[in-house]
Formats: structure tokens, C-alpha cells, sequence
């Protein structure tokens, strides 16, 4: 079905590329689809340094909390031709293309510079032409999302996670890729499939026990209003790519196409320090908030969940010498 999608995808893109050319001095508008909210880092950076930076050819357009595209629908509507851009992560790209679940697995990436080493270097360039070729997308950029925590309904006194078994049972939000449902069983909890708009109540309701996001998530949907304490897990250095249409790309001049990819690169640096200090700056936040945080048995996590990856079939798509690649990158 998917295979059946890209290639009427590339039909249009094509029918697009050559039905609109780009003419000297026109205007292209740039819609941009996330889930996130106007006052996510990501958000932020992208309105604020990216959209600047391209203004003199291109209309930024945003559109937040998945208002113009449903959550997990951006990458087919970008190679449909309906939207320009977006921020994609690993897992849904791993829909596509299997080999991308070895960037949203767990404990792979060891924190943000890393990311942004891998992301530059030469191991990374079959997986953005792939991407490119199949869905008509070009990968400009890697955003820094956070490290994903464990965030639970449960005060400690009731459940003090600290080893995968301490989550068995618990009803864990997590996106409906098999990427993330396949982590959050690695995790040794019962992640349960649900967009990111409708957490909040879930949790309210009950619904599920908890969901993994970084910090600055959790304050940014203000789910600390719902929850009680934070599993300091750190069990997914997570990320997004900025997410371009090749179709649009095609139509810009050379100069054009330096300007937004270095206005990409310098918009993911902007969120990514941003961020950075952002996390720093919202355990004792959190706290005050009465949250309960502290930090489990990391070990005993690493060593479950990456047990769970070897010989899994996520693992049987990773390209021969990757994970070696990438963990040469690190420290």
C-alpha cells in the first residue's frame, strides 16, 4: 500500500514540477504542518530564524497543533504536492523505509551535538536520497526534540519505576508508528497508539497511565497539570527533520536553495540551544509543580531495551555497519 502511495506521489510531484515552473520574482509560500504548538522550541526557531531568513522569496506559513494536517499524515501530503514542509521524525519515516527505526531506537543516539554529527556525515547520505527519490522530500536539517523521559499518573509511592519490569502493565502513550510501539514494548510497558492532541485528556481521564516526552514537552502541554512524577529514563535522544518538498526545491534558484537549507541548519541550532537550556532550567520547575523526579536504574534499561532490538526485524533492516558508523560518531 505504501509502495502503491509513493509511486502515485511521484506522479504528482512530477505533474507539479512541470505544470508550475517558478517564474523570476514569484513568491512561493512555504505551509508548514506540525503537531507541535506556536510556543515549541522547534516552533520558535523556525518562525523566528528560519522564516526571516527566506523572506525576501518565500511566505512562511505555519500551522500548528496538526490544525492543517492530521499528525502522522505530513510526509504523504508534502509528496501529494498539498504541503511544503514540515519537522519529520524517524519513526514515521521508518513507515516508509525500515532502516530509519536505527535513529529512533533506543539508547542509539547519545545526545544532541551527536545527532548532529551523524545527521552531517557521509552514512547518513543514502537514507536522504532514498527519501528524496522515493517520496519527493528533501531532509535539510535535524532538530533536536529532547531527551524522552517516562511520565506517569502514578504518584512514587504507588509505582517507583526503576527497571523495565516496573512498567509492565502500565499503559503508556506513544505514536502509532511500529517504531514507537515497538520501543515502548522495549521500554517493558503496554504502549498504547494515540496522537499527541489528545494526551492531555487521556491522562486527565485516565484513558492511559502515561506518555514519554522530554521536558520541555511536558511543560509545553502543561501535562504536569495531569500527571505526578517523571521517570528520568533518557531512553531516546529524540529528533525531528526539517522536511522540504523536492517539487519546491526544483523551482528555486540555486542561491535560493543555499539560503533555505542554511536557514534550516540555523534555525534547528537556534531551537537546539534553546532547548538545550530549556531542559536544564525544568527539573526544579517540575518539582515546584510537585512532580516527584529522579533518575532509575539506567543500566538495566539500556541493556533491556537494546536486547530487545538485536534480532528483532527493526534490527534486520539497518544497513551493514551503520550502528558501528554512528557509535564511532559519539564520545
Amino acid at each position: 500500500m505504501k509502495t502503491s502511495f509513493i509511486r502515485k506521489g511521484l506522479a504528482a510531484l512530477a505533474t507539479i514540477a512541470i505544470a508550475a515552473p517558478a517564474l523570476a520574482g514569484d513568491m512561493v509560500t512555504l505551509r508548514m504542518s506540525t503537531p507541535a504548538s506556536e510556543t515549541d522550541q522547534r516552533s520558535l526557531a523556525l518562525a523566528d530564524v528560519f522564516a526571516p531568513a527566506v523572506a525576501d522569496f518565500a511566505t512562511y506559513e505555519p500551522h500548528y497543533n496538526a490544525s492543517l494536517i492530521k499528525q502522522n499524515s505530513e510526509l504523504e501530503a508534502i509528496a501529494s504536492g498539498d504541503l511544503e514542509m514540515s519537522i519529520a521524525s524517524a519513526q514515521e519515516l521508518a513507515q516508509y523505509f525500515p532502516e530509519f527505526s536505527i535513529f529512533a531506537t533506543g539508547y542509539v543516539h547519545q545526545d544532541a551535538e551527536h545527532q548532529v554529527r551523524v545527521f552531517n556525515d557521509a552514512l547518513m547520505d543514502p537514507f536522504k536520497k532514498t527519501v528524496e527519490d522515493e517520496l519527493g522530500i528533501k531532509l535539510l536539517a535535524v532538530m533536536y526534540l529532547g531527551r524522552r523521559h517516562v511520565n506517569l499518573r502514578q504518584s512514587k509511592d504507588e509505582l517507583t519505576v526503576t527497571t523495565p519490569a516496573d512498567l509492565a502493565g502500565v499503559n503508556l502513550r506513544m505514536p502509532g508508528t511500529d517504531a514507537w510501539q515497538f520501543l515502548g514494548k522495549a521500554l517493558g510497558a503496554n504502549p498504547t497508539p494515540m496522537a499527541f492532541t489528545e494526551v492531555y485528556t487521556a491522562l486527565q481521564t485516565g484513558s492511559v497511565d502515561g506518555q514519554d516526552n522530554p521536558l520541555p514537552t511536558v511543560v509545553d502541554a502543561k501535562f504536569f497539570e495531569v500527571t505526578n512524577q517523571i521517570a528520568l529514563t533518557s531512553h531516546l535522544v529524540d529528533l525531528n527533520y526539517v522536511a522540504f518538498s523536492k517539487a519546491v526545491w526544483d523551482n528555486l534558484s540555486a542561491d535560493q536553495q543555499a539560503t533555505v537549507k542554511a536557514a534550516a541548519e540555523t534555525a534547528a541550532e537556534s531551537g537546539r540551544k534553546a532547548q538545550l537550556q530549556k531542559e536544564a532550567e525544568l527539573v526544579s520547575f517540575l518539582e515546584e509543580k510537585g512532580l516527584a523526579i529522579y533518575e532509575p536504574d539506567l543500566k538495566a534499561f539500556r541493556e533491556h531495551v537494546q536486547s530487545q532490538y538485536v534480532g528483532s526485524e527493526f534490527a534486520a533492516s539497518w544497513p551493514e555497519g551503520v550502528l558501528d558508523k554512528i557509535n564511532a560518531l559519539g564520545k
